[in-house]
């Protein structure tokens, strides 16, 4: 049962999931959401995980400009019941996946990456790793 954890998605996962994605992307631009949280707001689906069972999804989201991430990510979350129902609409499985939301953090990581890339001391390292190539 662990191993299962590691196991990477299956071609069927990752094309559900993108399919799903770009579902999902288009019901929330139409604005049919009444939250007062989302009205308005545009929001950026970057991934969805589906599981092996095909009966859970996680979708990634950040909102346009990042700020109040968390309300967002709650207000989604209140809505999924809604937002699922209107997916199952638009796309054929035998079922619909539940959905559930999330803060996608890889943005903020790449960020964090970059920013300890460009320190002082990393650059200075990385200058004298390139010299010391024997070129």
């Amino acid at each position: 049962m662990s191993r299962h954890k590691n196991k990477a998605p299956s071609q069927r996962q990752l094309r559900v999931g993108e399919e799903l994605r770009h579902v999902l992307a288009e019901v929330l631009a139409r604005g049919q959401l009444r939250d007062p949280h989302l009205v308005g707001r545009s929001i950026t689906v970057s991934e969805i995980r589906v599981s092996p069972d095909m009966r859970n999804a996680t979708a990634y989201v950040m909102p346009l400009g990042g700020g109040d991430a968390g309300e967002i990510v709650d207000a989604l979350n209140h809505a999924a019941s809604f937002l699922s129902g209107e997916v199952g609409r638009r796309i054929t499985l035998k079922f619909t996946p539940s959905l559930h939301f999330e803060i996608d953090t890889v943005f903020d990581e790449a960020q964090r990456i970059d920013n300890l890339l460009r320190a002082p001391g990393v650059a200075r390292d990385l200058a004298h790793d390139g010299e010391d190539d024997g070129a």
